[in-house]
């Protein structure tokens, strides 16, 4: 069946793109690799949270439950995530995995894990999440422990009484890390030392100053967001800093071996578990058919349009594919636009 746009993800970008094409007359379809609605929230670690309160963490049409005060829990994104699924009726069809997108006389096909679809247009909104990365550190075919990513982290139960080194200096780290050090003797590894908001400081007040620099920049004038550090102090965090969890910290290892990690200086450390809070890459290996990729794994762009793919959009993949549109409340700027420049393509 053929039809006018395909919707590639079923997180909260591939959502907020189905919350305005509904209100054309496009007949649309959402493809998501996931066995249930939710996105990538799914596979978060139990006990995180969002980094703003829920007032400020909506996607357009529906307020997350909560609040100025509160911060939304994993489990309750979900359930918003699913509830919002529900409330639009979007047309999902679950679990389909994109395998590849090929360009076609007056679209595209593309072929899945159930067949093969056609569209004129497609959006592909698939984010990063099953594309992690892990650094490419010497000698860990050796080493006896487990390796593994915060993509797969869950909790701290099966790590009890390990060592277990965290590295990654980011916000995926630091919660990681008030995860575990009651559970674990831990140590955390970081590139260059960890920078933490204050207090008062959480994801409603960065993307406001992103806003007001994003505003800036597109008025031509001069806007330097103030650096105050890189780390939210949600709940756990600042229980974990008042613990001094975060007050020793070891430079970036050089190498494995078999029992642990160690440094070109001959510092050694035994380890059982070494959890990578590295951060991922564009999930893109759909589109790679069409030849336009480029060496650092994205795809041009003009705002969300690929600009040497008519026909093709990417939203929600951060900064380069449109302002905050990693976030659920930024999203949907970036979803409204991406759909005014579909329906004018496709007329």
């Amino acid at each position: 069946m053929e039809y006018d746009v395909i919707i590639i993800g079923g997180g909260q970008s591939a959502l907020s793109v189905a919350y305005y094409l509904r209100r054309t007359s496009l007949r649309y379809l959402l493809l998501d690799g996931e066995a249930h609605p939710g996105g990538s929230w799914q596979h978060g670690w139990h006990s995180l949270s969002l980094f703003s309160p829920a007032l400020w963490s909506s996607l357009p049409g529906v307020l997350m439950p909560g609040g100025q005060q509160y911060y939304p829990t994993r489990d309750e994104t979900i359930h918003y995530l699913q509830e919002y699924e529900n409330r639009y009726q979007f047309p999902v069809q679950r679990p389909v995995k994109v395998l590849s997108v090929e360009k076609q006389a007056g679209g595209y096909r593309l072929d899945t894990t159930a067949g093969s679809y056609h569209a004129r247009a497609v959006i592909s909104a698939t984010g990063s999440f099953v594309n992690p990365y892990i650094p490419d550190i010497p000698g860990k075919e050796r080493f006896r422990g487990a390796l593994l990513h915060s993509s797969s982290y869950q909790s701290p139960e099966i790590f009890r009484d390990q060592r277990i080194a965290v590295v990654g200096e980011g916000n995926s780290g630091a919660q990681i890390l008030a995860d575990l050090w009651p559970v674990a003797d831990t140590l955390w590894i970081t590139r260059q030392p960890p920078t933490f908001l204050p207090d008062h400081i959480d994801g409603k007040y960065l993307f406001d100053a992103a806003t007001m620099q994003y505003e800036a920049m597109q008025q031509g004038k001069d806007f330097q967001r103030p650096s105050l550090g890189q780390i939210v102090m949600v709940p756990p965090v600042k229980a974990a800093r008042d613990k001094g969890v975060y007050q020793h910290y070891l430079p970036a290892f050089d190498y494995f071996y078999e029992d642990g990690i160690a440094w070109e200086n001959g510092q050694k450390e035994t380890v059982d578990t070494v959890i990578f809070c590295t951060g991922f890459r564009p999930a893109l290996a759909h589109l790679q058919p069409l030849g336009i990729m480029q060496p650092n794994g994205k795809i041009n762009t003009r705002g969300t349009a690929a600009t040497d793919m008519p026909g093709l959009w990417l939203v929600g993949y951060g900064q380069w594919t449109g302002f905050a549109s990693a976030t659920l409340i930024g999203v949907g700027r970036t979803a409204r636009k991406t759909v005014e420049e579909v329906s004018a393509y496709l007329q």
